[in-house]
């Protein structure tokens, strides 16, 4: 009997043992994919009915595994030369679109791992998944004659999905190693209503307006290249935002006491051996040889922190001591991951390892969270929330340590007066830690800033310090960061923003427009004026063409202000300023006009427009 034949029989004997309904159905009577635990459930379904639409459809096809994500559901196959072509995908659309209407029911039951292993003899990718797994009774879901694979809850009836839709056909790596089989996987979305489906298209095209890549490349910030792939190529004007972030986060430090310092970028294999890093981290790092000796680009800073608190004696009365570093990093992460500045090979983050005593760690989480408040609230404008993950099954240290630390975080976020919660068990084996999520204008959720407590990296690295006795202790090591990959970041408010930046990290706050060519002159001190305060300012000399559309073509350019000159302007030493969304603000002195620009960037003015009234 084959394969499929195999999948099509009634199993009637006692091997076939149905789960408990209501720990499968619970989310069938009603689907609320607010929830994000019924939001997978819904999406994981899903993907299994994409499954048996590919099985149907390729019929010399391996069916690999469903999947869900934060963006929808995906199915990977594994049709050897073969691709998934645009007709394909059509035919595909219309199979998931019957299954639905069909109302097929989706059936959970439990079978022998023996008996799954001769089901899908001929599937190898099957067969690997069924490897990996200890237990000998195996969760699968059966969806008319297709069986699949499945520990997690499903819907209980297709007909629950009234709106689905395959988006995209890509490639990727069986279990992410570039060196195994290349998949087909298909990615799709789905909701229960079709009022959501258009609700979440809107969204999608108002998401694809603010694409970070596309902005980047329209206002010259940045651009990849193939021949040094995931590794941003930063523009002038990219530039210039890039440092004025590196900037603010400097100011930042000079008044929280944090210390910068600079590191290597390339480190013997030893430090990764002593840190961990080598035997968890290595298959994501870049490696290479130098005279018979294995060295690797450094992913992270921490060991290399470790190593300066080592380096000489430290008293009791250095402590806290607060490295910060922006050192370059390099992961190598897999091609099929890789997606504009939000996941690249090489970044910099705005890095700080803590070195302090025990009863320092409630002060320096509250120092933390605040400066996380005036970042993303009062100067980005974002909202975030905090979630405290726990101590893990399999940990490192001592308990006490452990119920120590997490008191001290429970402490520190109840009076913080924002509301939180507990990911039981979601901690490091190292440490707890606080997970920060922010959302954007869409509200979308990212993961930025992260702040986690070390009890292990102190002991792998003999760290120690004198207290007031001469007695040895053992640091704690605090890894935090604010706004953590800088091209992570700015690629999330370039979408957040739209590419219509806030003046003081804008790359074009001001653009001059004659209504003359006459009053070039004049033009020119107004610009050296202007860019001699610190200010990014532009005078194109052709002012032949038309005042009004060199106006608009400013607003189009997004900057911040059009500073308008005619004869009353040069009488009076002043412009005439109106902003980008064309709200005019009138005829203003030049000195008034630099103490605005100055005061705006001071005090990192989100909308100057309605400060500058």
């Amino acid at each position: 009997m084959n394969q499929r034949e195999s999948r099509k029989e009634e199993r009637n004997d006692k091997s076939e043992i149905p789960i408990d309904a209501l720990s499968i159905n619970e989310h069938s009577a009603e689907v609320n994919v607010e929830d994000e635990s019924r939001k997978e459930v819904f999406w994981h379904s899903s993907a299994i009915i994409l499954g048996a639409a590919l099985e149907k459809h390729f019929a010399k096809g391996f069916p690999c595994f469903p999947s869900s994500n934060s963006n929808g559901f995906f199915y990977e196959i594994f049709l050897k030369e073969q691709t998934v072509s645009q007709e394909d995908q059509e035919k595909l659309q219309q199979i998931v679109e019957s299954y639905i209407q069909e109302n097929l029911p989706f059936e959970k039951l439990v079978l022998p791992k023996q008996e799954l292993l001769e089901v899908f003899k001929e599937n190898e990718f099957k067969l690997r998944l069924l490897d990996r797994m200890d237990q000998q009774m195996i969760q699968v879901c059966r969806f008319g004659s297709f069986l699949e694979i499945c520990e997690k809850p499903i819907v209980k009836e297709a007909g629950q999905i009234k709106a689905i839709k395959l988006l995209n056909v890509s490639s990727s790596y069986w279990s992410g190693d570039c060196e195994a089989e290349s998949l087909q996987r298909i990615s799709g979305i789905s909701w229960p209503s079709d009022e959501m489906m258009k609700e979440w298209e809107k969204a999608q095209e108002e998401a694809a307006a603010r694409d970070h890549r596309k902005i980047g490349l329209n206002q010259e910030l940045f651009f990849f290249h193939p021949l040094s792939p995931a590794c941003a190529f930063w523009y002038p004007k990219g530039a210039l935002m890039y440092n004025r972030l590196i900037e603010f986060i400097r100011r930042q430090y000079r008044l929280r006491g944090f210390m910068e310092v600079i590191t290597p970028n390339i480190y013997n294999s030893k430090l990764w051996e002593q840190s961990g890093h080598w035997q968890h981290y290595k298959e994501d790092m870049f490696v290479f040889d130098v005279e018979k000796e294995h060295f690797g680009l450094k992913p992270m800073n921490c060991p290399g922190h470790a190593l300066m608190f080592a380096n000489r004696l430290r008293s009791y009365n250095e402590l806290p001591l607060r490295f910060a570093d922006f050192g370059v990093l390099h992961r190598n992460e897999s091609s099929g991951a890789l997606s504009g500045l939000t996941r690249v090979r090489r970044f910099q983050i705005d890095d700080a390892h803590i070195f302090c005593r025990y009863d320092q760690i409630g002060s320096e989480i509250k120092a933390f969270l605040d400066f996380l408040e005036f970042t993303y609230e009062k100067v980005f404008g974002f909202t975030f929330n905090l979630n405290l993950s726990t101590r893990p099954e399999h940990y490192l240290g001592e308990i006490e340590v452990w119920d120590e630390a997490e008191a001290a975080l429970k402490k520190v976020l109840d009076g913080s007066g924002r509301a939180w919660k507990v990911n039981a068990g979601d901690g490091a084996f190292y440490g707890p830690k606080i997970d920060i999520t922010i959302q954007d204008a869409l509200k979308r959720n990212h993961q930025c800033a992260t702040v986690q407590l070390d009890f292990q990296m102190p002991i792998r690295f003999d760290l120690h310090y004198f207290d007031e006795k001469g007695e040895r202790h053992r640091p704690v090591m605090i890894h935090r960061a604010i706004l953590g990959s800088l091209e992570r970041f700015f690629g999330i408010i370039t979408e957040s923003f739209a590419g219509k930046w806030p003046f003081w990290l804008s790359p074009r706050q001001a653009k001059i427009v004659c209504v003359h060519e006459s009053f070039r002159e004049y033009a020119r001190e107004v610009k050296d004026k202007i860019y001699g305060s610190g200010f990014e300012v532009e005078f194109d000399e052709n002012c032949a063409e038309l005042m009004n559309r060199q106006i608009r073509d400013g607003q189009l350019a997004a900057f911040n202000f059009i500073l308008v000159i005619g004869k009353r302007e040069i009488a009076n030493r002043s412009v005439n300023v109106r902003g980008r969304d064309n709200v005019v603000h009138g005829e203003i002195p030049i000195d008034v006009l630099v103490e605005k620009f100055e005061k705006f960037a001071r005090n990192y003015v989100k909308d100057s427009e309605i400060s500058f009234r």
